[in-house]
Protein backbone atom coordinates (compact mmCIF):
# COMPACT_ATOMS: atom_id res chain seq x y z
CA UNK A 1 0.00 0.00 0.00
CA UNK A 2 3.06 2.60 -0.39
CA UNK A 3 0.97 3.89 -3.26
CA UNK A 4 -1.03 5.74 -0.80
CA UNK A 5 0.76 7.76 0.70
CA UNK A 6 -1.90 10.22 2.44
CA UNK A 7 -4.29 7.38 3.57
CA UNK A 8 -1.81 5.03 4.81
CA UNK A 9 -0.81 5.33 8.86
CA UNK A 10 2.03 7.16 9.64
CA UNK A 11 2.23 4.80 13.00
CA UNK A 12 0.24 2.52 15.07
CA UNK A 13 -1.40 5.61 17.02
CA UNK A 14 -2.46 7.39 13.99
CA UNK A 15 -5.99 8.07 13.72
CA UNK A 16 -7.51 10.89 11.87
CA UNK A 17 -11.02 12.21 13.90
CA UNK A 18 -13.30 13.90 11.20
CA UNK A 19 -15.46 16.62 12.33
CA UNK A 20 -19.18 16.09 10.94
CA UNK A 21 -21.03 18.64 12.83
CA UNK A 22 -20.63 20.33 16.18
CA UNK A 23 -21.55 17.88 17.98
CA UNK A 24 -20.94 15.02 15.64
CA UNK A 25 -17.33 13.41 15.01
CA UNK A 26 -16.26 9.81 13.85
CA UNK A 27 -12.81 8.71 14.07
CA UNK A 28 -12.43 8.95 18.12
CA UNK A 29 -13.48 7.30 21.03
CA UNK A 30 -17.06 7.73 20.24
CA UNK A 31 -18.91 5.40 17.82
CA UNK A 32 -20.88 7.28 14.88
CA UNK A 33 -24.67 5.73 13.90
CA UNK A 34 -26.17 6.73 11.18
CA UNK A 35 -29.54 6.07 10.33
CA UNK A 36 -32.76 6.35 8.13
CA UNK A 37 -34.35 5.47 4.91
CA UNK A 38 -33.00 4.08 1.37
CA UNK A 39 -34.83 7.02 0.05
CA UNK A 40 -36.58 10.53 0.49
CA UNK A 41 -39.93 10.13 0.20
CA UNK A 42 -41.74 12.90 1.54
CA UNK A 43 -41.21 15.64 4.44
CA UNK A 44 -43.59 13.51 6.82
CA UNK A 45 -41.56 10.55 6.42
CA UNK A 46 -38.33 12.24 7.05
CA UNK A 47 -39.98 14.05 10.40
CA UNK A 48 -41.34 10.48 10.93
CA UNK A 49 -37.32 9.28 11.20
CA UNK A 50 -35.83 11.81 12.73
CA UNK A 51 -38.01 12.33 15.98
CA UNK A 52 -37.75 8.30 16.79
CA UNK A 53 -34.13 8.21 15.78
CA UNK A 54 -32.74 10.86 18.22
CA UNK A 55 -34.60 9.74 21.24
CA UNK A 56 -31.97 6.50 20.30
CA UNK A 57 -30.08 8.28 20.08
CA UNK A 58 -28.79 7.49 16.05
CA UNK A 59 -26.36 10.80 15.47
CA UNK A 60 -26.60 11.37 12.19
CA UNK A 61 -29.96 10.85 9.18
CA UNK A 62 -29.31 9.40 5.94
CA UNK A 63 -31.28 9.54 3.02
CA UNK A 64 -30.55 9.17 -0.88
CA UNK A 65 -32.36 11.98 -3.41
CA UNK A 66 -30.36 10.81 -6.32
CA UNK A 67 -30.44 7.18 -6.61
CA UNK A 68 -27.96 4.71 -8.78
CA UNK A 69 -30.43 2.42 -9.81
CA UNK A 70 -29.96 -0.47 -11.65
CA UNK A 71 -33.56 -0.34 -13.66
CA UNK A 72 -33.84 3.32 -15.85
CA UNK A 73 -37.38 2.61 -14.90
CA UNK A 74 -37.42 2.30 -10.97
CA UNK A 75 -37.46 5.66 -9.10
CA UNK A 76 -34.58 7.78 -8.93
CA UNK A 77 -34.71 10.28 -6.38
CA UNK A 78 -36.24 13.47 -5.74
CA UNK A 79 -33.43 15.78 -6.32
CA UNK A 80 -33.36 19.46 -5.48
CA UNK A 81 -36.67 18.78 -3.46
CA UNK A 82 -35.52 16.00 -1.60
CA UNK A 83 -32.58 17.96 -0.39
CA UNK A 84 -34.57 20.67 0.98
CA UNK A 85 -36.39 18.58 3.01
CA UNK A 86 -32.99 16.76 4.09
CA UNK A 87 -31.96 20.24 5.08
CA UNK A 88 -35.52 21.11 6.78
CA UNK A 89 -35.10 18.22 8.91
CA UNK A 90 -32.05 19.07 9.88
CA UNK A 91 -32.12 22.52 11.12
CA UNK A 92 -35.68 21.18 12.81
CA UNK A 93 -34.23 18.40 14.69
CA UNK A 94 -30.56 19.69 15.50
CA UNK A 95 -29.09 16.28 13.30
CA UNK A 96 -26.57 16.29 10.51
CA UNK A 97 -27.89 14.26 7.16
CA UNK A 98 -25.32 12.38 4.05
CA UNK A 99 -26.69 11.73 1.04
CA UNK A 100 -25.21 10.52 -1.93
CA UNK A 101 -23.88 12.73 -4.91
CA UNK A 102 -23.57 10.80 -8.33
CA UNK A 103 -22.05 13.10 -10.51
CA UNK A 104 -19.95 16.65 -11.00
CA UNK A 105 -22.86 18.71 -11.30
CA UNK A 106 -24.81 17.70 -8.52
CA UNK A 107 -21.59 18.35 -5.73
CA UNK A 108 -22.77 22.40 -5.55
CA UNK A 109 -26.25 21.61 -4.99
CA UNK A 110 -25.63 18.66 -2.20
CA UNK A 111 -22.57 20.78 -0.57
CA UNK A 112 -25.25 23.80 -0.03
CA UNK A 113 -27.85 21.02 1.48
CA UNK A 114 -26.15 18.15 3.50
CA UNK A 115 -22.87 17.55 5.98
CA UNK A 116 -21.61 15.18 4.43
CA UNK A 117 -21.39 13.13 0.95
CA UNK A 118 -21.93 10.19 0.07
CA UNK A 119 -20.23 8.42 -2.72
CA UNK A 120 -21.76 4.78 -3.38
CA UNK A 121 -19.82 1.69 -4.56
CA UNK A 122 -20.78 2.33 -8.26
CA UNK A 123 -18.81 5.22 -8.21
CA UNK A 124 -15.84 4.38 -6.04
CA UNK A 125 -13.51 4.59 -8.87
CA UNK A 126 -15.24 7.53 -10.82
CA UNK A 127 -11.76 9.37 -10.47
CA UNK A 128 -12.74 12.73 -11.77
CA UNK A 129 -15.37 12.76 -9.38
CA UNK A 130 -13.30 11.83 -6.86
CA UNK A 131 -11.18 14.90 -7.70
CA UNK A 132 -13.95 17.02 -7.62
CA UNK A 133 -15.24 15.82 -4.41
CA UNK A 134 -11.48 16.48 -3.11
CA UNK A 135 -12.32 20.54 -3.40
CA UNK A 136 -14.89 20.84 -1.47
CA UNK A 137 -13.39 20.01 1.85
CA UNK A 138 -17.28 18.26 3.42
CA UNK A 139 -16.43 15.23 5.11
CA UNK A 140 -16.78 12.42 2.38
CA UNK A 141 -17.79 8.65 2.72
CA UNK A 142 -16.65 6.56 0.60
CA UNK A 143 -17.97 3.05 -0.06
CA UNK A 144 -16.22 0.16 -1.13
CA UNK A 145 -16.97 -0.84 -4.73
CA UNK A 146 -19.30 -3.60 -5.49
CA UNK A 147 -15.82 -6.22 -5.96
CA UNK A 148 -12.75 -3.76 -5.15
CA UNK A 149 -9.90 -4.84 -3.46
CA UNK A 150 -8.37 -3.33 0.04
CA UNK A 151 -5.81 -1.29 -2.49
CA UNK A 152 -7.93 -0.47 -4.78
CA UNK A 153 -10.63 1.08 -1.67
CA UNK A 154 -7.38 2.95 0.01
CA UNK A 155 -6.39 4.22 -3.92
CA UNK A 156 -9.92 5.81 -4.50
CA UNK A 157 -10.07 7.46 -0.98
CA UNK A 158 -5.62 8.99 -2.25
CA UNK A 159 -7.70 10.67 -4.65
CA UNK A 160 -10.09 12.97 -2.73
CA UNK A 161 -7.18 13.48 -0.39
CA UNK A 162 -4.41 13.75 -2.82
CA UNK A 163 -6.76 17.24 -4.25
CA UNK A 164 -6.76 18.78 -1.49
CA UNK A 165 -9.53 16.91 1.23
CA UNK A 166 -8.79 15.11 4.28
CA UNK A 167 -12.17 14.73 5.34
CA UNK A 168 -12.73 10.91 3.98
CA UNK A 169 -15.04 8.02 5.96
CA UNK A 170 -14.23 4.55 4.47
CA UNK A 171 -17.21 2.46 4.52
CA UNK A 172 -17.32 -1.02 3.81
CA UNK A 173 -20.67 -2.10 2.58
CA UNK A 174 -20.36 -6.22 1.65
CA UNK A 175 -18.53 -7.46 -1.68
CA UNK A 176 -20.27 -9.74 -4.45
CA UNK A 177 -19.87 -13.19 -4.18
CA UNK A 178 -21.38 -16.30 -5.42
CA UNK A 179 -23.89 -17.16 -2.59
CA UNK A 180 -26.97 -15.76 -3.21
CA UNK A 181 -28.41 -16.57 0.17
CA UNK A 182 -27.17 -12.28 1.19
CA UNK A 183 -26.84 -9.28 -1.22
CA UNK A 184 -23.58 -9.13 -0.49
CA UNK A 185 -20.38 -10.77 1.26
CA UNK A 186 -19.84 -8.45 4.26
CA UNK A 187 -15.54 -8.32 4.41
CA UNK A 188 -15.46 -8.07 8.35
CA UNK A 189 -11.75 -8.88 7.32
CA UNK A 190 -11.53 -5.99 5.75
CA UNK A 191 -12.05 -3.58 8.61
CA UNK A 192 -9.76 -4.92 10.60
CA UNK A 193 -7.17 -4.99 8.11
CA UNK A 194 -8.30 -1.22 7.38
CA UNK A 195 -7.85 -0.25 10.77
CA UNK A 196 -4.22 -1.03 10.66
CA UNK A 197 -3.87 0.05 6.85
CA UNK A 198 -5.27 3.57 7.23
CA UNK A 199 -5.92 5.92 9.95
CA UNK A 200 -9.37 6.94 8.30
CA UNK A 201 -12.31 6.10 9.63
CA UNK A 202 -13.91 3.24 8.90
CA UNK A 203 -17.54 2.70 9.42
CA UNK A 204 -19.37 -0.14 7.99
CA UNK A 205 -22.90 -0.49 6.40
CA UNK A 206 -24.90 -4.13 6.78
CA UNK A 207 -27.97 -3.17 5.08
CA UNK A 208 -26.52 -3.24 2.23
CA UNK A 209 -24.60 -6.11 3.01
CA UNK A 210 -26.76 -8.51 3.89
CA UNK A 211 -30.04 -7.31 2.40
CA UNK A 212 -32.36 -9.11 5.32
CA UNK A 213 -33.11 -7.42 8.40
CA UNK A 214 -33.29 -10.40 10.16
CA UNK A 215 -29.13 -10.27 9.94
CA UNK A 216 -28.03 -6.60 10.34
CA UNK A 217 -28.67 -6.60 14.21
CA UNK A 218 -26.13 -9.40 14.63
CA UNK A 219 -23.56 -8.22 11.68
CA UNK A 220 -23.73 -4.78 13.35
CA UNK A 221 -22.46 -5.96 16.88
CA UNK A 222 -19.85 -7.96 14.79
CA UNK A 223 -18.78 -4.51 13.54
CA UNK A 224 -18.47 -2.85 16.70
CA UNK A 225 -16.75 -5.66 17.81
CA UNK A 226 -13.96 -5.96 15.27
CA UNK A 227 -12.96 -2.43 15.64
CA UNK A 228 -15.54 -0.04 13.13
CA UNK A 229 -15.61 3.32 14.23
CA UNK A 230 -19.39 3.36 13.54
CA UNK A 231 -22.53 2.09 11.57
CA UNK A 232 -24.98 2.93 8.97
CA UNK A 233 -27.91 1.01 8.88
CA UNK A 234 -31.44 1.71 6.85
CA UNK A 235 -34.63 1.61 8.86
CA UNK A 236 -37.91 3.23 7.83
CA UNK A 237 -41.37 4.14 9.18
CA UNK A 238 -42.63 1.54 7.24
CA UNK A 239 -40.43 -1.01 5.82
CA UNK A 240 -42.66 -2.87 3.75
CA UNK A 241 -43.61 0.03 1.90
CA UNK A 242 -40.57 1.96 1.55
CA UNK A 243 -39.96 2.28 -2.56
CA UNK A 244 -36.35 1.17 -2.48
CA UNK A 245 -35.06 -1.74 -0.65
CA UNK A 246 -37.66 -2.28 1.49
CA UNK A 247 -36.22 -6.00 2.33
CA UNK A 248 -33.07 -4.69 4.59
CA UNK A 249 -34.94 -1.87 6.11
CA UNK A 250 -35.42 -1.86 10.00
CA UNK A 251 -38.57 -0.35 11.57
CA UNK A 252 -37.80 2.86 13.49
CA UNK A 253 -38.79 0.79 16.91
CA UNK A 254 -36.43 -1.72 15.72
CA UNK A 255 -33.16 0.57 15.11
CA UNK A 256 -33.38 2.42 18.38
CA UNK A 257 -33.69 -1.34 19.88
CA UNK A 258 -30.54 -1.90 18.31
CA UNK A 259 -29.02 1.26 19.62
CA UNK A 260 -29.18 0.12 22.54
CA UNK A 261 -28.17 -3.80 22.19
CA UNK A 262 -24.63 -2.02 20.88
CA UNK A 263 -24.16 -0.51 23.96
CA UNK A 264 -22.49 -3.07 25.78
CA UNK A 265 -20.40 -4.10 23.09
CA UNK A 266 -19.38 -0.69 22.07
CA UNK A 267 -18.28 -0.90 25.80
CA UNK A 268 -16.40 -4.01 25.80
CA UNK A 269 -14.09 -2.88 23.00
CA UNK A 270 -13.34 0.37 24.52
CA UNK A 271 -16.05 2.83 22.48
CA UNK A 272 -18.71 5.19 23.62
CA UNK A 273 -22.10 5.38 22.26
CA UNK A 274 -23.81 8.49 23.13
CA UNK A 275 -26.93 9.13 25.70
CA UNK A 276 -30.01 11.37 24.40
CA UNK A 277 -29.03 13.69 27.44
CA UNK A 278 -25.67 14.35 25.90
CA UNK A 279 -26.92 15.36 22.68
CA UNK A 280 -29.23 18.04 24.34
CA UNK A 281 -26.81 19.57 25.91
CA UNK A 282 -24.52 19.96 22.92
Amino acid sequence: MSNAKLASKSHSEHQTVINISEQTIVGGADFLIIGGPCTVESMEQMEEVASKLITAPVQMLRGGVYKPRTSPYSFQGLGIEGLKILASVRQRYNIPVVTEVMSIPQIESVVAYADMLQIGSRNMQNFELLKALGKTGKPVMLKRGLAATIEEFLMAAEYILSHGNPNVILCERGIRSFDSYTRNVLDLGAVAALKQLTHLPVIVDPSHAVGKRELVASLAKAAVACGADGLMIECHPLPEESVSDARQALSLENMVELVESLRPVAAAVGRYICQVEELAVA
